[in-house]
């Protein structure tokens, strides 16, 4: 009996497009389900999309919320070579005269002239103390929570450029080195700081046995209310000092900090005449925080419209089209747009202040009413930021829109129930895809074995039906011998 190698052989038949076919119309369910899972997919990364626009929308909404964006300010000064201004959002606008009498300075001292950086001083111990000078430095007060630094110099003795990285590296608020010119090199000492209580004094223990003779280590002693004036001083500490629309300040630097609330003043130079200084409300900041605004409202509401729409031309529809709460969304949003906010007597919708709602529902600046709301901040900001706990929906609108936002985009809110359903569907569908490969694996098996079974017996068949044909033609040929 024949065997069979390869199945149809036996029969003749091609059955393995049978099979094929068969296979095919069992896997039809499948296909379909391949093809739900690709739109749930798409519908997903689109709420995704969402997501990320809205959260982009509530950001935007949340800075028009907060005072540190209406309350901006800006300074400017008559001569910003004199004085410049720094302001905060807890800065009033106002216009003030500054003048200045002094710049804080620091204490700076200076040694003989040697011959080079590497000529040798001698050694012993350096003490560097800060502290303030009287004014004709006949005392000296130490620098409350500091304490004296003691530097010890050689043996053997030590040059000007080894000072200098001795007293720089023992953080003790001076700054030495070493200044080199057409007469020699001499050694420079400084204050780390200005103001007048980082003034510095410097005592001496000098190994030839006299701490104040300028010979030796002894050649950089300072300290004035011992008669000791070894090293020369060239600058004393002093603190900044002007006045403020008449009134006298004073501070250890030349950038006076908060001033008045919130105003930093940074000082340049003595002045002969009052320069004015003007704090004034930053509408170019809150400007861009409106047109932050707009833009990711307007992003957003072009994409809920792309993919809730229907094109008739094309017969196309949007991936959400249809979908409840997409719609739901923009409904939100414009109805939100249009509304009454805040408690502003002069303003009571955004359209006043040129937030003009177009056709396909974006929005569109009016210039000119912008500009009159922002020559009235105090009624623009009630508008958008107004907050009234009791009754919500007299809140100022980028109140509501920023508390829409964080309802749509909470645990339970519809953007994350309708990812979450899309998730499940999702899961759903590759289980039952599954589930079917599973069954059409079956069948397959099934088929084959069927088939192959019927071939085997095709095969038996032809092969009974050949010998049979063979023997009757020996008996006719026999009959006819």
């Amino acid at each position: 009996m024949a065997t069979i190698s390869s199945i149809g052989i036996g029969s003749g038949l091609d059955v393995e497009s049978v099979i094929t076919q068969l296979v095919a119309l069992e896997r039809a369910p499948v296909t379909q389900l391949q093809k739900e899972a690709t739109s749930l997919q798409t519908k997903l990364s689109t709420y995704g999309k969402l997501q990320s626009g809205m959260a982009a929308l509530r950001d935007a909404a949340s800075a028009l919320t907060r005072a540190s964006t209406w309350g901006a300010t800006t300074g400017s000064t008559s001569d910003a070579t004199a004085v410049t201004v720094t302001t905060s959002s807890s800065t009033l606008p106002g216009s003030y005269a500054i003048e200045v009498q002094r710049l804080a300075s620091v204490q700076s001292n200076a040694t003989g002239v040697y011959a080079s950086a590497d000529a040798l001083v001698g050694e012993g111990t350096l003490r560097i103390e800060l502290g303030s000078w009287s004014a004709d430095q006949s005392s000296f007060t130490p620098k409350a929570g500091t304490t004296a630094i003691d530097i010890s110099v050689g043996p053997p003795a030590e040059s000007l450029a080894q000072l200098r990285d001795k007293i720089n590296a023992s953080n003790s608020g001076v700054v030495a080195s070493v200044l080199t010119d057409a007469s020699g090199a001499r050694l420079v000492l400084r204050s780390a700081a200005t103001g007048e209580t980082n003034g510095f004094r410097i005592g001496v223990t000098d190994t030839d046995g006299n701490n104040s003779d300028g010979l030796g280590l002894s050649a950089l002693a300072f300290d004035p209310s011992a008669g000791i004036l070894t090293m020369a001083q060239a600058l004393a500490a002093a603190n900044a000092a002007a006045t403020l629309n008449g009134l006298a300040i004073s501070s250890a630097s030349n950038t006076l900090s908060n001033v008045l609330d919130g105003m930093t003043l940074t000082l340049g130079k003595v002045t002969t005449a009052p320069v004015l200084a003007e704090a004034k409300a930053d509408t170019a900041s809150i400007r861009k925080a409106l047109d932050g605004f707009v833009t990711a409202y307007n992003d957003l509401n072009k994409l809920v419209a792309e993919q809730t729409k229907y094109d008739a031309a094309s017969k196309t529809a949007g991936v959400l089209q249809g979908d409840g709460a997409a719609v739901a969304i923009r409904t939100q949003m414009r109805n939100l747009l249009g509304g009454n906010g805040g408690s502003s007597t002069m303003f009571s919708r955004l359209a006043d202040v040129g937030f003009d709602v177009q056709r396909d529902g974006s929005i569109k600046l009016d210039e000119t009413k912008l500009a009159n709301g922002l020559a009235n901040l105090g009624e623009m900001q009630n508008l958008f930021a107004h907050s009234d706990l009791l009754n919500p929906g007299s809140s100022g609108i980028a109140m509501q829109l920023r508390a829409m936002a964080d309802q749509v985009l909470s645990i339970d809110g519809s953007i994350s129930t309708r990812s979450e359903g899309l998730r499940k569907r999702i899961d759903l569908n590759e289980e039952r895809q599954e589930q079917l490969e599973d069954r059409i694996a079956l069948v397959e098996k099934r088929l084959r074995a069927q088939y192959t079974a019927l071939d085997r017996q095709m095969a038996s068949l032809n092969s009974l039906s050949s010998y049979v044909t063979q023997q009757i033609a020996a008996m006719t040929t026999n009959n006819n011998s």
